[in-house]
């Protein structure tokens, strides 16, 4: 009989007169009916439960208010609900019947708050049922006190994973909620932010059953503890998943575009690679994250957030701890590189939020599709208007590109190239101006010679570089503490003088190279940003004009295909 769940459940009502109330004891181990008579006055009540929704990749608290009243059979919802909202009125009547609660012929109003939101997906499936059975006086309404309840109902009172839950719980940590119920899915997710290290966290419970959660919420705090513990993180939750990722031993030559991703990598720059078929330019972009430095536990939360509610956190791996490398095809949409949708959703740039983009055959991109780049690379954020409201996404990304010269791949060789002075125009020109003003480093890969590839020497491996990369950042962060930046790209014209201050002989230096390469403010401000970068790679407390030298250098090649 321990297993036994009790539900007070009414008979209709005919009149206004007083009905029979069944006592109803569903379990495995017995299955009888007891009925008593007794007034209903005390049963039928107004309840409300809290709930999350995710705008963006914000999240904010709602309110699911059920009223059970009286009258006209009937189960209407409001609160500007989009369609699958809607339809979690069938859902949560069926789920309910096949979870052995008997709804009696009553009206059921449920609204959602606040009304100016616009909800949308299946998550309020689970408080929905949860305020029914609140208002039957099934669980008592003081056990639902600060705790939040998300999941999606199946018909056959299964809880369903939704997406979006790391950054409700986060929500509703931050609101100083004690508890979440959540799918048994998701619950790993959540668990990233429970208790850890001593820290006052919020205990997260996942429940895979209607039944499972209804047992749950009618326990006192002493058994809820022994029917379901709260999930708790685990060291291996931040360690992210190992992969196997290619290193830059494997490459022979391109000694300089090895040096200028490292310098790219160290400041996290934006970096254009420009050079013929099979020179390396591919395989020296998809070995950037094997010399790029783990997130930090800030990072991973922004990472995993925008993962969460793209749906795409994998369950084992709830926090992720790896840089993104997103690598998108050059036919993608404007919208799939963007985000949006009727239901907005991150795009590819905010899915490499904090990670690597790596743009290949660069002018093979639709011209339209690279402009939206313009903002995401100069703000490193993407705001996207829909008529339910204004979302904005995170895109603060390293954008790795890569293209030919030119149609064949071999200008300026002319004894290669077979393109007109006019083909090699129209395509560098799908390029714009803007656009190679806002990456920091340029660099040509020239064709390898056969030497290179044979020669058996071993090549400096991928933790060679990222053992600099790492000391050049730790030289940033120092600088940076108690400041928003991280990162020398990061920096912003008015704090160019305060961090990157340059002596006599450097400034007169940079007049001239500004003069004579008729730079923009904006390239004159990167050059100084990949030069004191430089200087971060040698330890050097102070920019000097070798520095501002090799920076100018990665300027040159922006100007020598274009002219």
């Amino acid at each position: 009989m321990q297993n036994c769940i009790n539900f007070d459940i009414s008979d209709a009502f005919f009149g206004g007169n007083i009905a029979k109330r069944k006592i109803v004891c569903y379990s495995p181990c017995c299955d009888k009916t007891v009925t008593a008579q007794q007034t209903e006055d005390n049963i039928f009540m107004y309840s409300s439960v809290i709930t999350g929704a995710v705008t963006g990749i914000e999240s904010t608290l709602c309110l699911v208010e059920a009223d059970v009243a009286k009258g006209m059979p009937g189960f209407e919802m409001v609160g500007q609900l989009g369609n699958e909202v809607r339809e979690a009125r069938e859902r949560v009547k069926v789920a309910l019947k096949n979870a052995k609660v008997e709804i009696p012929a009553i009206h059921l109003t449920v609204s959602i708050s606040p009304a100016d939101l616009r909800k949308e997906g299946a998550s309020y499936d689970l408080p929905i049922a949860v305020g029914v059975l609140i208002g039957l006086g099934v669980i008592p309404e003081e056990n639902v006190n600060g705790t939040l309840i998300i999941g999606e109902l199946g018909l056959n009172g299964e809880i369903k994973p939704v997406k979006g839950v790391l950054p409700i719980v986060n929500c509703a940590k931050n609101n100083g909620l004690r508890r979440c119920i959540v799918p048994k899915e998701n619950v790993r997710e959540g668990a990233v932010l429970s208790k850890a290290a001593g820290e006052k966290g919020i205990e997260v419970i996942g429940v895979s059953t209607l039944l499972e959660a209804i047992n749950y919420l009618k326990a006192d705090e002493e058994k809820k503890l022994s029917l379901i513990p709260p999930a708790e993180c685990t060291e291996s939750d931040f360690l992210g998943k190992e992969e196997q990722i290619p290193d830059f031993a494997d490459i022979n030559g391109q000694e300089a575009v090895k040096r200028a991703v490292e310098i790219a990598a160290a400041g996290f720059h934006h970096i254009l690679m420009i050079g013929p078929p099979g020179s390396g330019k591919t395989m020296i972009a998809k070995r950037i994250p094997s010399i790029l430095p783990d997130l930090s536990m800030e990072e991973g939360l922004e990472v995993s957030t925008i993962y969460s509610v793209a749906g795409m956190l994998e369950n084992g791996n709830p926090l992720i701890a790896k840089r993104p490398f997103m690598d998108p095809h050059h036919t993608i949409s404007e919208q799939a590189l963007a985000g949006g949708g009727r239901i907005p959703k991150p795009g590819i740039i905010s899915l490499a939020h904090r990670g690597v983009l790596f743009m290949d055959e660069l002018p093979e991109f639709r011209r339209s599709t690279l402009e939206i780049l313009r903002q995401p690379l100069e703000d490193k954020k993407i705001h996207i208007a829909r008529t339910q409201g204004n979302f904005i996404y995170p895109a603060d990304f390293m954008l790795v590109a890569a293209m030919n010269p030119c149609p064949c791949g071999y200008f300026p060789d002319r004894n290669q190239c077979t393109c007109s002075e006019g083909e090699v125009k129209r395509y560098l020109s799908k390029i714009s101006g803007p656009i190679l003003d806002r990456i920091d480093v340029t660099i040509e890969a020239p064709k390898v010679d056969i030497k290179q590839l044979s020669v058996t020497v071993k090549n400096e491996s991928s933790a060679d570089i990222r053992a600099r990369v790492l000391a050049a950042r730790n030289l940033q962060r120092k600088r940076y503490k108690g400041t928003k930046y991280h990162f020398n790209a990061e920096l912003s014209g008015g704090d160019i003088n305060r961090f990157c201050p340059l002596g006599t002989k450097e400034q007169e230096l940079l007049e001239q190279i500004f003069a004579r390469m008729n730079l923009s403010a904006r390239a004159y401000h990167k050059m100084i940003k990949v030069a004191r970068t430089i200087a971060d790679l040698e330890g050097a407390n102070e920019i000097d004009c070798g520095h501002l030298s090799e920076a100018a250098c990665y300027r040159i090649n922006d100007t020598k295909y274009r002219n």
